[in-house]
Formats: structure tokens, C-alpha cells, sequence
């Protein structure tokens, strides 16, 4: 290993290219193994400020919490990406607020996981190791994916809003942040699962419902064959048939049968979601 560090970096941590391959991947595990063996902080008051507003919470079960700030009357927040300050006592952090445009003209709801990351959900030994052996920088990901959510929208509208909801634990909401944000997806907003064998199924449906409420444009919801994505989306659109306006789902390594897809865009090459998309209105002319 050579021992060479930046004079203003901690110790704890070092720089991957000054590392053998075998001591980089055991840095990894270890860092990806203190993530989520972390403590979590229960029952704490969260202050968060935004745009000049204040609001409160008391953190869960996974240290999550969730507040609602209601901009002012004649005063929008402005859309897009939005910085915010959270505190904890004396210890301060800073987050990003995702502001849905009022003209968007839809929100993409897409999954995670071999969806646009290649984790090979269905083998626990691969799920696993990519757990735990990879990180953002040596994830893979999904080619052509990120095109497409770039060309999702409609022409003289602002950009669709995009949000993740996913079976990644939430304690690695920063890593799959910079998995997006290094593969040039959009800025997106993050629901990830409470880590607990309680929490494996259920929690993605919830989320879809108050994203379908909360909001006056409709869905167009991405995800993919190996895992419950088409019966979820289906049943959500049984429900919400007037919110959701397409499905698709990438073929991953388990299909099963064509009832599954029912009323659903299935695809295995992006490029195929975007010709389809554009014929219907949902995808920029010139990524046709």
C-alpha cells in the first residue's frame, strides 16, 4: 500500500488510486459496511431551513424524518434543485430540496436497481457483492438509460421532475446519489428503504400513492422485469388510471410471462423507450 496522503485529508480515508486493487476493494467493503452498520439517530428534533422558512421534525426509525414547507402566497419557491440547511443540535448539513415546476408536464418515477444500476437484484450472491465490493465510481451502469431520462419531456414546458424509489437502503442515499450524478442522469429526488428485513416489501407502493397525490401532474413510472415492478405498476394504474401516463420496463434477466406486461412498454434497448416515448409526446423532437 503506499502511504501517501493529502496533507488535509484525514487519515481514515485514502485516495483509491494510491491503493493495490486488493486494498481498494477491501476499503470499500469496510466503507460500505460501516454505512450501513452506523447508528442511527431515533427520536431527535430536526430543524430544516429553506428559502427563509423554518420547520421542525422528530427523526424515525432509520434517522429518516419528513417535513412540509408551504411557500408564502404570491411567492413560489423557484424551481428546480434548491439548497437547504438541516440541523441536529449543534451539527449542520446541507441538502438539496427538489421544487416541481408548476408546468412540468409529468414526474418520472423510476426504480434503482437494475433499472439504471446493474445490481442483479435476483442472485443474492451478486446483489451482495455489489453491495458491498462496489461504490458509486465502479458500479455499472445501465447504458442508454441516462439518454433516455435526458429526453424525457415536452418541448416549451420545464423539465419533467424525477424521483428514485428504490430497495437501496437509505443509508446509501449518498452513494446512489453520486452514482446518478456521475452518469449524467437529472437531478432527482430520493426514497429509499428503511434497512430492516421487516421493510423488503410494501415500501415502495406507499410512496408511489403520495407522489400521485401530492401532485397535479402525472406519473410516467420507469422499472424494470427481475424483480415486482410490472404487478406494482400495474396495480397503481388499476387504481390511478387517470395518473399514470406510461409504464415502461426494462427486460432485465427475469421476464416471466407477457401478462406480466399487460398495457406496459417493455424494453431492452433505452433507445426503443425513447422512439416511444417520442411518438407519444413525452420525449424532445429532436431525440427522435
Amino acid at each position: 500500500m503506499n502511504d501517501a496522503r493529502p496533507a488535509d485529508i484525514d487519515d481514515r480515508y485514502l485516495w483509491l488510486e494510491d491503493v493495490q486493487s486488493a486494498d481498494a476493494l477491501a476499503w470499500v467493503e469496510a466503507q460500505n459496511a460501516r454505512t450501513l452498520a452506523a447508528p442511527n439517530l431515533v427520536g431527535a428534533r430536526v430543524e430544516v431551513r429553506f428559502q427563509g422558512h423554518v420547520a421542525a421534525a422528530v427523526s424515525g426509525h432509520d434517522g429518516e424524518f419528513e417535513v412540509e414547507i408551504p411557500a408564502a402566497p404570491g411567492a413560489p419557491f423557484p424551481p428546480g434543485p434548491q439548497a437547504a440547511e438541516v440541523l441536529v443540535g449543534p451539527v449542520a448539513a446541507k441538502a438539496i430540496v427538489h421544487v416541481v415546476a408548476d408546468d412540468a408536464p409529468f414526474i418520472v418515477v423510476s426504480d434503482f436497481d437494475d433499472t439504471v444500476a446493474e445490481t442483479h437484484v435476483e442472485s443474492k450472491r451478486k446483489l451482495l457483492a455489489s453491495t458491498f465490493l462496489m461504490d458509486a465510481e465502479t458500479q455499472p451502469v445501465v447504458p442508454g438509460m441516462a439518454r433516455f431520462y435526458e429526453c424525457l419531456g415536452v418541448p416549451g414546458r420545464s423539465r419533467p421532475a424525477f424521483a428514485f424509489v428504490s430497495g437501496s437502503p437509505i443509508q446509501l442515499a449518498p452513494r446512489v446519489g453520486r452514482f446518478l450524478e456521475k452518469h449524467g442522469f437529472p437531478p432527482a429526488a430520493l426514497y429509499l428503504r428503511n434497512l430492516g428485513f421487516g421493510t423488503l416489501s410494501g415500501y415502495k407502493e406507499p410512496i408511489l400513492r403520495k407522489l400521485a397525490a401530492r401532485f397535479q401532474q402525472p406519473l410516467v413510472l420507469v422499472g424494470d422485469s427481475g424483480e415486482k415492478d410490472p404487478e406494482i405498476y400495474r396495480k397503481l394504474s388499476q387504481e390511478l388510471p387517470a395518473r399514470i401516463t406510461r409504464t415502461y420496463i426494462r427486460r432485465a434477466a427475469t421476464t416471466g410471462p407477457a401478462s406480466r406486461f399487460e398495457g406496459i412498454r417493455l424494453f431492452a434497448d433505452p433507445a426503443d423507450a425513447v422512439r416511444d416515448a417520442a411518438e407519444r409526446g413525452l420525449a424532445l423532437a429532436d431525440c427522435r
